[in-house]
């Protein structure tokens, strides 16, 4: 059973890997194998986790991407294809958020969330299905595209509208991308976590309406990142074989 989880031979890119969800699936993935490309706007943080990764014995390669920007997808795609040929996995992680009620929210505000949360995936994911489907390798017949939402796509939010829907779209762009590209072995989950402890979410608990919302969650505590470890395992690995166009919810119970 354990073979259905090994990720030796896997090649896969993770999008906003500098920190966060993407650095910590970057270090889990190469922990078990699989050589991973870590891709983001950062690239001193990128070169730092590469060495971190290298250093406990993985395999890891930075590259520069600007998600939002085709022309830059398109080069990290080629830098990373240079280096280990083509890449049958990829997570679409890179996000961002701009908080601000409806009547709040500037357009250049909306604009650039979606440019990134939005086209970003699209872009990502459409680069490497096409490179995946152009190869006819038999080891890209299983080839895998992770899309990382969040529950703030199910669980009504107020105070970042622009961000709840950009969540809500690669969902639904993410199945239609499973059922186009079943036929060519390539397998399209969508991941939905809940609110994580991170560098960026654990100041904002602290606050007084912080620990008011924390109180709302059934456990009443923030999802650690360590607990996304095995569905990200799975969902990269041949035991997920039979899975595409599925929508996997690890939040704690918060969304309830």
């Amino acid at each position: 059973m354990n073979d259905g989880f090994d990720l030796t031979g896997r090649t896969i890119l993770i999008t906003g890997a500098s920190s966060g969800i993407g650095a910590r699936f970057g270090k889990t993935l190469a922990g078990q194998g699989a050589r991973v490309v870590l891709a983001a706007r950062r690239k001193d943080k990128l070169e730092a986790l590469k060495s971190e990764i290298i250093e406990s014995g993985g395999q890891a390669l930075a590259v520069s991407m600007d998600v939002a920007n085709e022309k830059s997808v398109i080069a990290a795609f080629d830098q990373a294809e240079a280096e280990w040929g083509v890449i049958d996995s990829i997570i679409a992680n890179a996000g961002r958020n701009a908080n601000g009620h409806s009547l709040e929210l500037t357009v250049e505000d909306f604009d650039g969330l979606m440019a990134v949360n939005l086209r970003g995936v699209f872009l990502t994911a459409r680069e490497g299905a096409r490179r995946i489907i152009k190869s006819h390798s038999p080891k890209n017949k299983s080839a895998r595209i992770v899309i990382v939402s969040s529950i703030t796509a199910k669980k009504v939010t107020p105070g970042i509208p622009a961000y709840s829907a950009s969540k809500a779209a690669v969902v639904q762009m993410g199945k239609v991308m499973a059922m186009e590209w079943a036929r060519f072995g390539i397998n399209v989950n969508m991941l939905l976590p809940g609110y994580i402890e991170t560098d960026l979410t654990s100041d904002s608990f602290k606050t007084e309406s912080g620990q008011m919302f924390l109180k709302s969650f059934p456990r009443r505590r923030l999802v650690e990142l360590a607990e996304l470890d095995g569905i990200i395992n799975y969902l990269c690995a041949d035991a997920s074989s039979a899975i595409t166009g599925a929508e996997f919810v690890v939040d704690d119970g918060q969304s309830i």
